[in-house]
């Protein structure tokens, strides 16, 4: 399991720059972890001289003030990550969307124009992960969902990880619900096609562990606080991306 770094806003040079490769020969990510509660004041502050127009104009169009400041914070700190690794001030970062690669589309994988890192930003409720590699990589973070949320959705998942769930106790259920949807949301969003790509196609586990890598990728979980889950997916071969199968897009749980 990984234990991300907390986001770091006003000391930039602190940060870790992504190995090509870590133990093992696998490419070794650098996460970062976001509390907008406890770090939205600071990351308020540097807003207005950080985000672009367009984060800018999306922030302001949520209702939720909480959502607002979760939405603010995730993003300066993405900027203040991207910043420090490529050497520029987090407002000079270009963010902008790859090919989608399941239809072509402008809505695949985010990307910067200013050099070759890759990464991947997730927020659920306060709580935010940033992830930044030298390979593809797909971050997601979950709250555990309420039982009629695992009930309802649990049918679009590997048969596998169905029969697993069913086999727990209820009140073990959403726990293990949000391991895997974690999971998969990371793989999938590393992949860069999204919830295109059927759910149950792929097996991962809905265990304390990943218990599966599809092939040239790797899957982790993440330390995540009580009450979520958290995994990150990294590339580690060069073998062709699955295709992607439309589906039913479930609510987010």
């Amino acid at each position: 399991m990984y234990e991300p770094t907390p986001a770091v806003f006003e000391e930039p040079a602190a940060f870790a720059r992504p190995e090509p490769s870590g133990r093992g020969g696998h490419a070794a990510p650098v996460l970062w972890s976001v509390d907008a509660e406890l770090q939205g004041d600071a990351a308020m502050r540097l807003a207005g001289g950080v985000l672009d127009d367009g984060e800018k104009e999306r922030a302001a169009a949520f209702v939720r003030e909480a959502d607002r400041r979760c939405y603010v914070t995730a993003h300066v700190a993405l900027r203040s990550m991207l910043g420090a690794c490529l050497g520029l001030a987090p407002g000079a970062v270009r963010l902008h969307r790859e090919p989608c690669v399941s239809c072509g589309g402008p809505h695949g994988r985010p990307a910067t124009a200013d050099g070759p890192v890759h990464f991947s930003l997730s927020h659920s409720g306060s709580v935010a992960l940033i992830a930044c590699a030298a390979v593809p990589v797909g971050v997601d973070v979950e709250a555990a969902p309420r039982p009629g949320v695992v009930n309802e959705v649990a049918g679009e998942l590997h048969p596998r990880e169905r029969a697993e769930l069913l086999a727990l106790p209820e009140a073990a259920r959403s726990a293990a619900f949000a391991r895997v949807w974690a999971r998969k949301e990371a793989y999938l969003k590393g992949l860069g096609v999204g919830l295109a790509r059927g759910l149950s196609l792929d097996y991962l586990g809905t265990g304390p562990a990943a218990a599966n890598h599809p092939p040239g990728w790797r899957v982790a979980d993440v330390a995540a606080p009580d009450g979520y889950a958290a995994a990150v997916a990294l590339r580690t071969g060069l073998g062709s991306v699955p295709e992607a199968r439309v589906t039913r897009t479930p609510g987010t749980p």
